[in-house]
């Protein structure tokens, strides 16, 4: 009997669960904005390369991305994926994140809504400077997100959001087989735009 109660309860709750979620519609992005990252250097790389500005290395440069979620009039929870890259004194790097996200609704109008929520995920962090040995590596990423939200037809909405994200990933710098340093990813935040389709 205990069995039998356990898979009811079981069942009720799969039940609900799915009820919830019919509830939703589901929706999907394309998101344009900047990125600027904080990027530590080693010291080996600092005393090779004269203390280079990696933090200008993303700086302000040029991200898109992708969508794709479930919402409904009080959340949203969707997955991320997004690609940001730049160059700055000889150093290259490519981040490239990919996320689960949730965000709650605080309406302002009827079409006007705020949100803010978390964020939580992987990035992975490539190295390719000219002159120097490709490199990449994969860290986590946790993070909070907010901004406006405006309804602009039935299915159709625009966004500015901003995000702030920490990670852990690292890549080295070696040429010709010798390391001449690491850089490591510390945290990156992103000012962007997003045009949504719910279906």
């Amino acid at each position: 009997m205990t069995h039998f109660k356990k898979l009811i309860l079981a069942m009720t709750v799969l039940g609900a669960s799915a009820v919830v979620h019919a509830a939703d519609d589901n929706f999907a992005s394309l998101t344009l904005g900047q990125t600027s990252d904080k990027v530590k250097k080693s010291s080996l790389l600092n005393s090779n390369l004269d203390h280079p500005n990696a933090n200008g290395v993303i700086g302000k440069d040029t991200t898109w991305g992708a969508r794709l979620g479930q919402q409904n009039n009080d959340r949203r929870y969707y997955a991320t994926y997004d690609n940001v890259s730049g160059s700055h004194n000889g150093i290259k790097l490519r981040q490239e994140n990919l996320l689960g996200s949730y965000d709650l609704f605080l309406p302002v109008t009827s079409s006007t809504k705020l949100f803010g929520g978390a964020s939580a995920g992987l990035t992975k962090l490539t190295q390719d400077s000219p002159g120097y040995s490709r490199d990449s590596d994969i860290g986590y990423a946790l993070g909070v997100q907010g901004g406006v939200l405006q309804q602009v037809s039935k299915n159709a909405s625009v966004e500015l959001g901003y995000r702030y994200l920490r990670s852990n990933a690292s890549t080295e710098m070696s040429a010709q087989g010798t390391k001449r340093g690491s850089l490591s990813l510390d945290s990156s935040a992103q000012t962007y735009l997003s045009a949504n389709y719910a279906f």
